[in-house]
């Protein structure tokens, strides 16, 4: 890890942009994170195809609020987005997503596979190589979640990661079958997000996958609105379920 930049917010969170493997990354942290009181992190997912750049601002509020808590929080650079290469095929598979959904049709299963299954298996293993080395930091604890989107990659990082605890989930984007049968071997807490009326996604699919995961506990937060109508005290229920089940050196 390169960090190539650092500076203190006001608010007392430390903002480190880093590069790993050329891929680019942010890590924020509570000033008064130190190796003799380590704090917990949280993996900040966002949305495939925008990039950091656009989603800096979201990404820092979110931030600020875990960090609020007394958690750091790490986002990367996805697979073909911002500045990294597109990844084979994706463009055609968006196009073919759109075109059906101007048509009011549903997408093939097909289409959500080209779409959505090469960018999780290149951003998984990207996730679990921050991973290792943000939890390498003294600063930071081992108490590990995962919050965001996209949903596809959290429910495999979920699956196959044990060294996350707990997972907020964004639900609304699509989601390939044998993702949804991966859902079955996600056993750690959830909490996921739901946008009653989030346009140009499907409400049942993200009702069957909430069905599908085998966690014993699992929280469904559903919301009527779009998806950029997300209230406030949705993002500070899910600080209250990450607080909950990760701890927080607040405490």
């Amino acid at each position: 890890m390169h960090f190539t930049s650092e500076h203190d917010v006001a608010d007392g969170v430390i903002t480190r942009e880093f590069t790993l493997d050329g891929i680019p990354g942010i890590l924020w942290t509570p000033s008064d994170a130190s190796p003799s009181a380590p704090v917990p992190l949280i993996m900040m997912g966002q949305p495939g195809g925008i990039g950091m750049r656009r989603m800096h601002p979201r990404l820092a509020a979110r931030a600020r609020a875990v960090a609020a808590h007394g958690f750091a929080s790490v986002a990367v650079e996805l697979p073909g987005a911002g500045e990294r290469p597109p990844l084979p095929g994706a463009e055609q598979a968006r196009s073919d997503l759109v075109r059906a959904l101007s048509a009011g049709e549903a997408p093939s299963a097909q289409t959500v596979d080209r779409l959505v299954l090469p960018l999780v298996e290149k951003a998984v293993p990207e996730w679990q190589g921050a991973l290792d080395v943000v939890l390498d930091l003294p600063e930071i604890g081992e108490r590990v979640g995962f919050s965001g989107g996209v949903i596809a990659i959290g429910v495999r990082l979920a699956a196959v990661e044990p060294r996350i605890r707990a997972a907020g989930l964004f639900a609304g984007s699509y989601v390939p079958r044998t993702i949804m049968e991966e859902a079955r071997r996600v056993t750690i807490p959830l909490h996921v997000l739901l946008q009653w009326d989030d346009e140009g996604n499907d409400r049942q699919m993200a009702l069957d996958l909430f069905d599908a995961f085998g966690s014993a506990e699992k929280t469904l937060h559903a919301n009527m609105g779009g998806h950029t109508g997300v209230p406030a005290y949705a993002g500070e229920d899910a600080g209250r379920f990450f607080v909950r089940h990760l701890g927080s050196p607040l405490e």
